[in-house]
This record gives C-alpha cells, sequence and structure tokens, in this order.
C-alpha cells in the first residue's frame, strides 16, 4: 500500500492539459457508445462516441460477456483491459469521448499486456482517423 503522501503528490502533479477519465455507469450511456463508431483488434472491441456537450472528460466503460468464461475469467479480463485504459487513454483518448471496450473470448485474458496496450492504441488511432476524414 502507498502512504498518503505519495498519492497526493500523484494528483498534484497530474498535467492540467491531460482529460480527466471517469467511469461509464449508466445504461444508456453504453447503448449510445454501441450505436457509434466501432474498431476490432484482435484482443478486444472499442466503440468511440463524441458526446457533443461542453464537458471534456473523457469516460470509459468495460464490458465482458459470459462468453469470455466464469466470473473470474471475465473479472481477469476487466482488469486487464481497466489497466490499459488508465495508461493509454491519457495519452490518446479526445476529451468529449465516450469509450467502451469489450473483451474478447480467449484473447483478452491471454494476449500479452503490452500486445494489449498496443491494440488499445491501435484502435484508438483508426477510430480518430476515420473521425476527422
Amino acid at each position: 500500500m502507498t502512504p498518503p503522501e505519495v498519492s497526493l503528490r500523484k494528483a498534484e502533479s497530474q498535467d492540467s492539459a491531460t482529460p480527466r477519465i471517469e467511469t461509464l455507469r449508466k445504461r444508456p450511456d453504453f447503448l449510445a457508445a454501441a450505436r457509434a463508431d466501432k474498431q476490432g483488434v484482435p484482443s478486444m472491441l472499442v466503440q468511440a462516441r463524441a458526446r457533443r456537450d461542453d464537458d471534456s472528460r473523457v469516460r470509459v466503460g468495460l464490458t465482458c460477456s459470459k462468453k469470455l468464461g466464469n466470473a473470474v475469467a471475465r473479472n481477469r479480463a476487466k482488469r486487464r483491459l481497466r489497466e490499459a485504459a488508465r495508461l493509454v487513454l491519457p495519452d490518446h483518448a479526445r476529451p468529449g469521448y465516450d469509450y467502451v471496450l469489450i473483451g474478447r473470448p480467449a484473447a483478452t485474458a491471454a494476449r500479452p499486456f503490452d500486445a494489449l496496450m498496443q491494440d488499445l492504441m491501435q484502435a484508438l488511432r483508426r477510430l480518430h482517423g476515420r473521425a476527422r476524414a
């Protein structure tokens, strides 16, 4: 466990230009993202939706269905997706977007973690490259 003063220093040193990342929790937000752009990569499916509001937050939701396996397997896949999102989204996400990361059976939990992060970066590049055109 980290001492409280370490976590305070991390919070103070966070760049103000980095978008704040929050978690999607409501079903209508997940459904709206499902109607938006999608990009599949070997370890996951990424859905991205521009909210078109003045809010600059980045919101992310995670989904792993029972196709991934039992609760232990689904939770492992979600933990890996959550950590990849925590590391990748601050640098590659666009402010005002909602992202939903959907785990894939036999791929999300088994893929090496650095490849999982590369997959997420690749999906974001493709999604945002498509939005500019």
